[in-house]
């Protein structure tokens, strides 16, 4: 082999060297780069871990913390009663006993509605009762004696001493003249988001003040169901308008359902019930002679004479003036289908969605449109509007949409609030809110035809 030969072959080995290195050099370049990157992929994920422990840890910790805050949240669970005495009035078998009427009376009242509490609150586990009571008592006192139901006005004091005695969470308050409304009415909103208060019962006086606080939360169904309303001289003005929409207790064998009725002392029945001298005018053309008999004229006259009015025309004459004798008023009808279950008839479907979200912002007083009066004091609700017939109709379908606590068996022909859920259709027993649908499971699937109505 010559030696350009040699040199060839030299050249090309010395080519393949220098192949090789270039190779080396490049496979050491990219290992250092990998290298570099699980040492950065082993920090991230170092980091990760770490993070997710501290977070598992942290959350450890708040669920810790929340269970720590639901034991005292749970701790000490209590229900609130409130009676005002002008609405509330205990029996009269409880009054006339004194000191020991009123122990009676506390414990009573507690194992009541501790009763009550259990049939309908059974996830509350044995709640304390917590009782506040505001009497006038020198006003009940006085009353008490005018309905002979004690001689002795110092027994209702006895009562209120006992009724304090009978349980150690049970306070009589003597609020003398001054309206206990203002007083309840604090303690109202005190408890209402009190997370230990599970339960405000609330005993009070028909009035417009005690209907104003109601219908200011009515609009959230969370608020009303912590309010249960105590019925103890029945409801007939304000409170009976929107009592619907409330849990009512009654407890008839505690609690009396009329006011104390005054009775004539004896001297005075007497006197009462001694006719006065028969009066003889000369007659007059048109004009009937009456006499004056017993207690009242006014009252004998309007009992005696039902289609006439007596109008004194001279001393010891009466003129008898004929008065209009109003017709007979259409009777009112609940209608109901063939299972004697109540049906309002309400096409909520055909409702345009836009006019029924308009009206809901007017926030239109449903006692003064629907009712034709509004008995509440300060409504906050609007009474300006004039509104049509087909707004009316739609007001009507918006009042039917809060549930009636009567539900289906409601025989109040004025009632405004709703007896069947409006998104249920007739046989399907469930509707588009399903298990948080505001109405209860049997108020949905109900069969619509009316075959029969009840007159109230």
């Amino acid at each position: 082999m010559t030696a350009p030969e040699y040199l060839e072959r030299y050249k090309q080995l010395a080519s393949i060297e220098q192949d090789k290195n270039i190779l080396i050099e490049e496979l050491l370049q990219r290992v250092t780069e990998l290298e570099a990157a699980f040492q950065q992929e082993k920090l991230d994920h170092e980091r990760e871990t770490r993070f997710n422990r501290d977070i598992q840890l942290h959350e450890m910790e708040l669920m810790q913390h929340i269970a720590r805050i639901k034991a005292i949240m749970d701790r000490e669970p209590f229900i609130v009663v409130l009676l005002d005495g002008t609405g509330i009035i205990f029996k009269d078998e409880f009054l006339r006993k004194g000191e020991e009427g009123g122990k009676i009376a506390a414990k009573k009242l507690a194992v009541a509605l501790k009763d009550y509490v259990a049939s309908n609150f059974p996830g509350l586990d044995g709640p304390k009762v917590i009782a506040r009571m505001y009497v006038n008592l020198k006003g009940l006192s006085e009353m008490c004696v005018r309905g002979a139901i004690s001689t002795d006005p110092s027994s209702i004091e006895g009562f209120a001493r006992g009724f304090n005695n009978g349980h150690p969470l049970f306070d009589l308050v003597d609020t003398g003249l001054d309206n206990a409304h203002d007083k309840i009415a604090e303690a109202f909103r005190v408890n209402l988001y009190n997370c230990h208060c599970h339960q405000i019962f609330l005993g009070c006086a028909d009035t417009s003040a005690y209907a104003q606080i109601l219908m200011d939360i009515m609009e959230d169904i969370d608020l009303v169901g912590r309010v249960t309303l105590i019925e103890g001289i029945t409801f007939e003005k304000d409170l009976a308008k929107i009592k619907a929409a409330y849990r009512v207790s009654q407890f008839p064998e505690i609690l009396r359902d009329t006011r104390i009725t005054p009775v004539w002392a004896p001297w005075k029945a007497a006197v009462a019930s001694k006719p006065l001298p028969t009066l003889t005018p000369s007659p007059k053309p048109g004009a009937v002679p009456l006499s004056r008999t017993s207690t009242s004229t006014s009252t004998n006259a309007s009992t005696s004479l039902s289609s006439t009015s007596a109008r004194p025309s001279s001393p010891g004459e009466f003129q008898v003036v004929p008065s209009k004798s109003a017709a007979p008023a259409r009777p009112k009808v609940v209608e109901r289908n063939k299972y004697g279950q109540r049906v309002d008839r309400v096409d909520f479907k055909s409702i345009p969605r836009e006019e029924m979200n308009r009206l809901k912002k007017l926030k239109l007083c449903n006692l003064h449109y629907l009712l034709g009066e509004c008995t509440v004091d300060n409504c906050q609700h609007d009474h300006s509007r004039k509104l049509t017939k087909s707004e009316l109709s739609i007001l009507t379908a918006i009042a039917r949409m809060t549930p009636c606590r009567y539900g289906l068996e409601c025989d109040d022909p004025e009632c405004t609030y709703g007896h069947r859920c409006p998104h249920a259709e007739p046989g399907k027993k469930d509707c588009y809110w399903g298990s948080n649908c505001r109405f209860d499971p049997a108020a949905h699937g109900i069969d619509t035809n009316i075959v029969k109505v009840t007159k109230v």
